[in-house]
């Protein structure tokens, strides 16, 4: 497993599952940046600002195509978005957007479900795409630093080697997900 997550496809593979994230939020685009930036920290290879390079790059793109897709079809096009679900997520994104385009982008990025409806809306929206594509860029190396970062303080901390520091790295990066999901919906109450 160690020659996989080291080898020359550990960030090809990474950054794919990265801009999957993007359109389908079972895809472990987050785990797959924990666990390279524990391998970075534990083995070397690859380096840690290669990781976050190659992550952010891949959410940025991912980002940017929602939010495309969103501008050029809007949200009310195909059939699974008019459901109730996606009609209330769609809602809560486009009052949130109204209230402060930045912050809700930085946000979002964090949260899987509001990640996909904010893009969206921000292109039906039209919010400007060089502001828009800025703020989501940042963001999105904002992310990639922190769950990279996640790993690489890990796998500093856990003795085992890449093996080891993989398997706590990604406990704990779903650990710190499932608090921040549960503090999210405590404050929407």
């Amino acid at each position: 497993m160690s020659d996989l997550l080291t080898g020359p496809w550990a960030l090809a593979i990474m950054s794919l599952l990265v801009l999957g994230d993007a359109f389908f939020v079972v895809v472990p685009g987050e785990i797959a940046v924990t666990a390279l930036g524990a391998v970075s920290s534990s083995s070397g290879v690859p380096p840690l600002w290669a990781v976050i390079v190659c992550a952010g790059v891949a959410a940025a793109a991912g980002d940017g195509a929602c939010y495309l897709i969103g501008r050029t079809v809007g949200t009310e096009r195909w059939r699974w978005m008019r459901t109730p679900r996606v009609r209330q997520a769609l809602a809560w994104a486009r009052r949130r957007l109204d209230g402060g385009t930045a912050t809700v982008l930085f946000t979002a990025r964090f949260v899987p479900f509001a990640r996909l409806a904010i893009n969206l809306v921000a292109g039906a929206s039209r919010i400007h795409p060089g502001r828009y594509l800025c703020l989501v860029t940042v963001a999105a190396f904002g992310w990639a630093t922190y769950q990279a970062s996640v790993g690489a303080v890990v796998a500093a901390l856990v003795p085992g080697g890449p093996v080891v520091a993989v398997g706590v790295s990604v406990a704990v990066a779903l650990g710190l997900g499932a608090v921040i999901d549960l503090a999210s919906r405590r404050a929407r109450r």
